[in-house]
């Protein structure tokens, strides 16, 4: 099967996949796993949320967000890629309150008011704005009342006034929806979406952010 968006680099298969987690040590100097961590602390995850963790990838964000709940608490994680959905599965296989559905985020989801958290991870920007909406829509629908949508991404910024290696990262990994996904005023769009409370995170030098909002009722 071709690409939903072949100008993406969100899809992910084959040696790409095999190899995500080592392919994004690497590109953080091996500091994404403490990244990860302390981004997901923020979370402040209670032991009985559902959570739903869209684009999972391999698990690793998904187990590690385990560690906070006990067992009446709940992560469903969506994915595409048939070689994420395995290594996920291997990754949580210990956990019976962690699942992976083979599912498209970009379309209407199944969920209405059922998840306390949503937290979504470096694939956002991998989508054209129109498929961005949807996206944040799906999850608006699926949370509870005070429920909490965590976004993991890049920060608003100017490429052109951004350092060099800035610059080198965007032009050796990135796909154009990227480039235009750091030019928008996210806080407007997710209250223009419905949602409140705007909270951030830097990190990486303010590049990266952890936004948090609220379906407030």
């Amino acid at each position: 099967m071709g690409k939903y968006y072949p100008d993406s680099k969100v899809e992910i298969s084959g040696f790409a996949a095999k190899h995500y987690d080592r392919l994004l040590d690497i590109f953080t100097l091996n500091r994404y796993k403490s990244f990860i961590k302390k981004a997901i602390q923020l979370m402040n995850i209670k032991p009985s949320d559902k959570i739903l963790d869209l684009g999972a990838d391999t698990g690793r964000n998904s187990c590690l967000m385990r560690n906070h709940l006990l067992s009446e608490g709940e992560i469903i994680g969506l994915d595409i890629s048939n070689d994420m959905i395995a290594q996920f599965k291997d990754k949580c296989k210990n956990y019976s309150n962690i699942k992976i559905l083979n599912k498209r985020i970009d379309l209407p989801l199944d969920y209405n008011e059922y998840f306390d958290k949503a937290f979504i991870s470096f694939v956002l920007h991998g989508f054209p704005q129109e498929a961005r909406e949807i996206i944040i829509d799906n999850v608006f629908r699926a949370l509870k009342e005070n429920g909490e949508f965590f976004i993991l991404d890049y920060n608003s910024f100017s490429l052109d006034e951004s350092p060099f290696y800035i610059k080198s990262i965007f032009k050796l990994i990135e796909c154009h929806y990227a480039y235009d996904f750091i030019e928008r005023d996210w806080q407007e769009i997710l209250l223009s979406k419905g949602f409140n409370n705007f909270k951030e995170h830097l990190f990486f030098r303010n590049y990266i952010r952890l936004i948090k909002v609220v379906k407030e009722g």
